[in-house]
């Protein structure tokens, strides 16, 4: 089942406009770059039933700097969505996909991040093939493995037990933190 995506381009005044809608997380990011071509403003496909962005473009490089930029790869919706509802409501910019495919389609075309998180719902190979491939594409980016009991992600920089986010929270804090100082 191929998802469904919006894309919008954000108007000189700030308000979002629907632009178009496609299924399939690569028409989308072709529909993007489309649109990038065609406009100077900044434009975002985001996912039709979560309302999670998956994808920016145009973003001013100022503003792309204010914000931290979390980038997680998820495989169970609801926790995606609940996750990145709470990252932003932490002042974190934080970006969704479900699944290996989506995320590695989002992030071919390389952008910065300063931390990826790996959910846990999902077979420990599943997870450790991504952590690889993140690792190869994204040297320099610390990895956030979420683990289900008796887990670990060999390759992920940090590996915590999934019991809640005041596991992993103060992690993703220091750690952006840690790169925020290390830019000035």
């Amino acid at each position: 089942m191929q998802r469904v995506y919006e894309i919008f381009e954000v108007m000189p005044n700030g308000t979002p406009q629907r632009v178009t809608v496609i299924s399939g997380v690569e028409f989308a990011k072709l529909a993007l770059q489309g649109l990038a071509k065609r406009t100077k403003n900044e434009c975002f496909a985001a996912d039709a039933k979560t309302r999670q962005v998956v994808m920016y473009v145009n973003v001013p490089l100022g503003k792309s700097r204010a914000t931290r930029s979390i980038f997680q790869i998820c495989y169970d919706e609801k926790l995606a969505v609940h996750r990145a509802e709470l990252l932003k409501s932490r002042g974190y910019d934080a970006i969704s996909v479900i699944g290996n495919e989506a995320a590695q389609a989002v992030l071919s075309s390389i952008q910065h991040y300063d931390l990826f998180i790996v959910g846990q719902a999902a077979p420990q190979e599943t997870r450790r093939e991504i952590v690889a491939w993140l690792r190869a594409n994204y040297p320099g980016v610390k990895i956030l493995a979420l683990n289900p009991p008796n887990q670990q992600i060999v390759g992920a920089d940090y590996n915590v037990r999934q019991n809640g986010p005041e596991t992993w929270l103060p992690i993703v804090s220091q750690q952006l933190s840690n790169s925020a100082s290390s830019e000035g």
